[in-house]
C-alpha cells in the first residue's frame, strides 16, 4: 500500500480542475478528479480520499451535499470547499457539514495545502468562525449579487426573484462593493 496521500478534486471547470490535479501530482499526491457530485461519489466509494477540494456550485448537485456525503462515508477526510460565489451563509453551512475550510476562487494548490494543514511549517488551523461579523448591508449585497449571478446577470429577472423593483435593485448594486 502506498504512503502517498490521496486528494479528490471536484470542480466543473475542466481547466481549473486539471491545473489543480497536476499541481498536486507534482507534490506527490495521488489525485482523483471529478467534474460532478455524482462522479465524485463513485470515486469516493472506490478510493476514499485523505483530502478533498469541492466546488460549491456544480451542475447536477451542490458541493454542500457532497461534503455531507463525504463526511458520512469517510469522516477522517479533510474537506475544503471552493467557490467563486462566497458568502457567510454558505461558509457557515459548509463548516457545519464537516468542511475544514472555505476558500474563494481563485485558489491554487498552495492555498489548498495550507487549508488542508499539510503545507510544510504551516500549523493546522483551528476550526473557528470569523470573529468579524459582516454588516447587514454586506450580507444583503452578497445575497443580491448571488441572485443576479444565478439569473445570468438579468437584472429584471433577479428583481422578480427578489420581489423588488428593478430600479431599486440597480441602486443597491451600484453601491458595490459594500464595506464589511
Amino acid at each position: 500500500m502506498s504512503s502517498a496521500k490521496r486528494v479528490l478534486i471536484v470542480d466543473d471547470d475542466d481547466t481549473y480542475r486539471t491545473a489543480l490535479a497536476r499541481a498536486f501530482e507534482r507534490r506527490g499526491f495521488v489525485v482523483s478528479a471529478a467534474s460532478s457530485a455524482s462522479e465524485a461519489l463513485a470515486l469516493i466509494e472506490r478510493e476514499p480520499p485523505d483530502y478533498a477540494s469541492i466546488d460549491l456550485r456544480m451542475p447536477g448537485g451542490s458541493g454542500l451535499a457532497l461534503v455531507r456525503q463525504l463526511e458520512l462515508r469517510h469522516p477522517g477526510a479533510v474537506v475544503v470547499v471552493l467557490t467563486g460565489y462566497g458568502s457567510i451563509a454558505t461558509a457557515v453551512e459548509a463548516v457545519k457539514l464537516g468542511a475544514t475550510d472555505y476558500l474563494t476562487k481563485p485558489a491554487d494548490a498552495s492555498d489548498l495545502l495550507r487549508a488542508f494543514g499539510a503545507a510544510p511549517s504551516v500549523p493546522t488551523p483551528a476550526r473557528t468562525l470569523p470573529l468579524e461579523v459582516p454588516s447587514l448591508a454586506r450580507v444583503e449585497w452578497e445575497h443580491i449579487s448571488r441572485v443576479v449571478a444565478d439569473c445570468g446577470g438579468n437584472i429584471s429577472q433577479a428583481a422578480r426573484v427578489l420581489h423588488m423593483q428593478r430600479r431599486s435593485l440597480q441602486r443597491k448594486l451600484a453601491k458595490y462593493p459594500v464595506s464589511k
